[in-house]
């Protein structure tokens, strides 16, 4: 039966397995966590857990950390290409979005989130000033692996060569 009564609610089987196919069907063709809570209307949190609760491969996972860059599209799907299973790439214009879009709590929580969730890979490749890297340094426990792209404080996109991130990612997966 495709209805199930939990208390005094009627949940449908199938609208649920339709909605976790969306949120697999959008998590596979690279979107980011935080973009399918948002379209949804649900908690990345839940993403997170439902991804962990079919996770069948763990360890040797790789996350990608990188902002202010100008050829993000490309970048993302090289990454995508790659297998990056977590991608926080961001343009100038996106990065102040993101800091301006929530009040102090709010923000803080979501960069909390991220955190965590990028602890939870074995290595993290960190593309960004230098500033920035030192910082990510000290938060990870895990290895770190960066790509400067200047000087901080950074205020323009920067172009990342997608010939040089490969070779970090090919060097970081022998390591593997």
């Amino acid at each position: 039966m495709d209805l199930l009564r939990i208390g005094g609610k009627i949940l449908s089987r199938r609208k649920i397995s339709k909605a976790i196919n969306l949120i697999l069907e959008m998590r596979g063709s690279g979107v980011a966590q935080q973009k399918v809570a948002d379209q949804l209307g649900i908690d990345r949190t839940f993403i997170s857990r439902l991804e962990a609760l079919g996770e069948v491969r763990k360890g040797n996972r790789i996350a990608v950390i990188g902002f202010p860059i100008k050829n993000k599209d490309e970048i993302l799907n090289l990454l995508h290409r790659e297998g990056i299973e977590f991608t926080l790439i961001m343009t100038e214009h996106e990065r102040w979005d993101f800091v301006k879009k929530d009040d102090g709590i709010d923000l803080l929580n979501k960069i909390f989130d991220l955190i965590a969730e990028a602890r939870s890979f074995d290595v993290v490749i960190v593309i960004g000033s230098n500033r920035r890297i030192e910082t990510i340094e000290a938060i990870f426990d895990q290895e770190v692996v960066s790509m400067e792209i200047g000087e901080s404080p950074i205020k323009e996109d920067k172009y990342v060569a997608p010939e040089e991130l490969s070779k970090v990612l090919q060097a970081v997966k022998r390591k593997l």
